[in-house]
C-alpha cells in the first residue's frame, strides 16, 4: 500500500511508544486488525497540536500506512468524520465492543461485513441504542467467525419458535423447546424471535438476550475474562456505594 491509498479506520487501542510516539491497533476496512506505529505522533507541530488528539478511538479516520513486518508505520490521518460522542455506559459498551475485536479478529484479516457492522453499533451507541445495537453486532461478528447461531426454528422439530414458548438453547444445536428438552435455564421464545429480526428488546427480553449471547461468545474468548466488562461492573459498584453513602 503507498502513502496516498487512504482507507477507513478506526482506532481500537493506543499506548504511549518511546517518548513521542503511539502504537495503535487499528480496524481497518481494507486491512483488517493491524498494529501501527504511529511515529511523533505526540510531538506537537504547532502550538497546542499533535496527531495524538485525532488517533482516538472511536473517531472515524482516513489512514495509510507503510512496511512489510508485522508492525507497520503510520504515514498517513485525516478525519473521515466527526468524533463519536460516548458517554456512560455507552462509552464502557464501546469498549466492549472493540475488546471483542481485539480479542476474536486475527491480523490482517480484512472483513467488510465486520467492518460495517462496527460502524452501525457504534452509532447506535451514540443514539443510545445500546442492548439491540450490542446484541446485532456480537450476532454479526459471531456469524464471520463461522458460526451463526439459529434463532427461529425449534431444533427438534424444524417448527417455527413461539413467542408464547419458553425455549433451552444449545449451542451446538440451537433451542429446544423447554416443556420437551432437559431442565436447564430458558430463554422465551420472543427473545429469540426479537433477536432473529434484530428489533427492540424488553428490558426482561435484553436481560436474556445479553446472557445467551454470553454463553455463545465463551467459547471464543477462552477462560481470560474480557477487561471491558470488569470496568463496568467496578463503574456501577462504585455508582451504588456513591448512592449508599449520599442517602
Amino acid at each position: 500500500m503507498t502513502r496516498d491509498q487512504l482507507q477507513p479506520a478506526y482506532v481500537l487501542h493506543r499506548r504511549d511508544y518511546g517518548d513521542t510516539s503511539l502504537l495503535l491497533e487499528v480496524f481497518t476496512a481494507a486491512g483488517g486488525r493491524l498494529p501501527l506505529v504511529g511515529k511523533g505522533a505526540r510531538r506537537a507541530r504547532r502550538p497546542g497540536s499533535s496527531q495524538a488528539a485525532l488517533l482516538q478511538p472511536f473517531v472515524p479516520l482516513l489512514i495509510a500506512w507503510r512496511g512489510r513486518g508485522e508492525v507497520r508505520t503510520l504515514t498517513r490521518a485525516e478525519p473521515a468524520g466527526r468524533p463519536l460522542v460516548l458517554a456512560g455506559d455507552a462509552l464502557y459498551c464501546g469498549f466492549y465492543v472493540n475488546e471483542l475485536l481485539l480479542r476474536l479478529l486475527g491480523r490482517q484479516d480484512a472483513d467488510q461485513v465486520i467492518f460495517a457492522a462496527y460502524q452501525s453499533v457504534l452509532q447506535a451507541l451514540v443514539d443510545g441504542d445500546l442492548d439491540r445495537g450490542l446484541r446485532r453486532f456480537e450476532l454479526a461478528l459471531i456469524g464471520q467467525l463461522g458460526y451463526r447461531p439459529p434463532l427461529d426454528r425449534d431444533a427438534d422439530t424444524g417448527e417455527p419458535v413461539r413467542a408464547d414458548l419458553r425455549y433451552v438453547y444449545h449451542a451446538e444445536h440451537g433451542p429446544r423447546c423447554a416443556a420437551t428438552a432437559e431442565a436447564a435455564v430458558t430463554i422465551s421464545g420472543g427473545t429469540l424471535l426479537a433477536l432473529h429480526a434484530g428489533t427492540a428488546l424488553a428490558p426482561v427480553q435484553a436481560r436474556e438476550a445479553r446472557d445467551l449471547m454470553r454463553r455463545l461468545l465463551a467459547p471464543h474468548l477462552g477462560g481470560r475474562p474480557l477487561r471491558s466488562r470488569a470496568l463496568f461492573t467496578a463503574r456501577r459498584r462504585a455508582e451504588v456505594a456513591h448512592g449508599e453513602d449520599s442517602a
